[in-house]
């Protein structure tokens, strides 16, 4: 990010939202461009928890955008999630 010339932050206390209240806070692994969000894992697969919980995510803290990346498998795997899009189905 830093040789794309990209305003990053790691590990940043975001406020949770909630209904649109302030209902607390938690650390996301980056804010890229103070509108990102960008959530790493490293397990051996992903599933519909993940992407579930990246969407509560893109929620809670009022972004639109969200990268989950996955270095625990063979071939790095990411996904893009946007706030509007529907939900996964269990």
């Amino acid at each position: 990010m830093e040789q794309a010339k990209l305003l990053f932050a790691r590990e940043v206390e975001m406020p949770i939202y909630y209904k649109g209240i302030d209902v607390g806070s938690r650390r996301i692994d980056f804010l890229v461009q103070n509108t990102v969000l960008v959530e790493l894992k490293a397990l051996h697969e992903l599933n519909q928890n993940h992407f579930a919980q990246t969407i509560n995510y893109l929620e809670a803290f009022q972004l639109e955008v969200g990268l989950l990346i996955n270095f625990g498998e063979p071939s790095l795997r990411y996904k893009r999630f946007l706030k509007n899009q529907p939900r996964p189905l269990s």
